[in-house]
């Protein structure tokens, strides 16, 4: 995870050996799981005091119900353990993810989860306390969900806080590369079976999961070109592939030709390899403070000038996303920052509060990923302001560092 300012500076060599694989996660850390058959509380269930969820095969159960505009959970609290979300969207168009966090990082998740879709599940193992499942869209958003029993104390010193973070932030990574995998999948139908429209709508769902965990995918200095290198990049003579040229077929040319059809079985291809590379690597604090940097510097630097997304114009997906990645890992970071700068973390959280408002201001239900174009117009008349509020979180953001290198 290293930051830099253009993409050309991002390609210098790295190998795998930068980081360590892990040989499992450590107890107590999250469990996130994929799309799974459906668990019912049938042999081996136990029935849980005080009304909390039942367990099943030493997980609690608890099944998160999309309808209308409604996101409901048929228990609200569970006991201290393993826990299984088991979501099922019935007939809600507008919604189609489900969070559980903890202030405000993703603790596990699940997206793209269409009505009709009945199987989609996530599992984490939590301790004492109380936690929100998040609806994006739904009437009540966020839902308290208080998990009983006794909580597993918290590291008192900033190594042990620093450790379990980067644990935390490993498993983050790991999930948005499964969503990744599926959300290219979606993709790859779409474009195989030579429909254009659908193919345009997964493109654009597909793309926050790469620019989340940007830093880490371009680590891989042989992979990341071949997945999201812009035209430009290519070396003369070098074939281009990836995201960028589909985006150009679907968006520009607007058509889907057997060229197309050929980039996009690659970039399956690739995007499976890059889960497998990111599958059990430990990271540095540094690297997570670095990585929550270099995503904003990159986007005040280069992709403001709208050449990321130059054919589909979905900059700003592209933008809110990369927000996204720095502030989780930030939030990963942050119970030993708070220890180690109080004034500072406090000053970085406010700041990403800001920038999240200022971002959200440009939600448009009707475009391509959800965010309005950013078409020429609108570079002209915001980019100024989208920099500065872009450049105020990074600032900041940029002393981390060396402050948790040195913790």
């Amino acid at each position: 995870m290293t930051p830099s300012r253009t993409r050309s500076a991002r390609k210098r060599p790295a190998t795998r050996a930068t980081y360590a694989l892990l040989a499992g996660l450590a107890a107590g850390s999250l469990l996130l799981a994929g799309c799974s058959s459906s668990t019912t509380a049938t042999a081996g269930s136990t029935a849980s005091a005080d009304g909390a969820a039942p367990v099943t095969n030493g997980a609690a159960q608890v099944k998160v119900t999309l309808s209308g505009n409604d996101c409901a959970m048929d228990y609200a609290s569970a006991p201290a353990g393993p826990v299984t979300f088991e979501i099922t969207n019935t007939d809600a168009a507008g919604l189609s993810e489900v969070e559980l966090m903890s202030d405000k990082r993703i603790l596990g998740e699940r997206e793209n989860i269409v009505a009709g879709l009945k199987s989609a599940s996530f599992s984490v193992t939590l301790t004492g306390g109380t936690y929100q499942l998040n609806c994006p869209g739904a009437t009540t958003e966020n839902t308290d969900f208080t998990v009983t029993g006794e909580a597993t104390a918290e590291a008192s010193d900033v190594q042990g806080q620093l450790t379990e973070g980067t644990s935390g932030y490993g498993t983050y990574v790991e999930g948005q590369a499964a969503n990744l995998v599926e959300a290219v999948g979606v993709l790859d139908a779409a474009v195989q079976s030579g429909d254009v429209a659908a193919a345009q709508t997964a493109y654009a769902t597909a793309r926050p999961f790469y620019e989340r965990i940007e830093p880490v995918a371009e680590s891989f200095a042989d992979l990341d070109p071949e997945i999201d290198a812009r035209v430009a990049d290519v070396e003369p003579g070098a074939e281009w592939t990836g995201f960028h040229p589909i985006e150009k077929d679907l968006f520009e040319t607007g058509a889907i030709t057997d060229a197309t059809k050929a980039l996009s079985t690659k970039l399956v291809a690739d995007i499976a390899q890059l889960q497998t590379l990111t599958t059990g690597l430990t990271y540095k604090p540094e690297e997570l403070a670095n990585g929550a940097s270099s995503l904003l510097e990159e986007v005040q630097s280069s992709k403001i000038t709208g050449e990321e997304e130059a054919y589909s114009h979905i900059d700003l997906v592209d933008f809110v996303a990369n927000v996204e990645g720095s502030e989780q890992a930030f939030e990963y970071l942050k119970p030993a920052l708070t220890t180690i700068d109080p004034d500072l973390t406090a000053s970085i959280s406010a700041q990403f509060t800001s920038v999240d408002a200022m971002l959200a201001t440009y939600k448009d239900a009707a475009s391509p990923g959800g965010y309005a174009l950013y078409t020429e117009a609108l570079r002209t008349s915001d980019a100024p302001k989208l920099t500065q509020s872009i450049q105020a979180l990074q600032s900041p953001l940029a002393q981390l560092s060396e402050k948790v290198a040195t913790a």
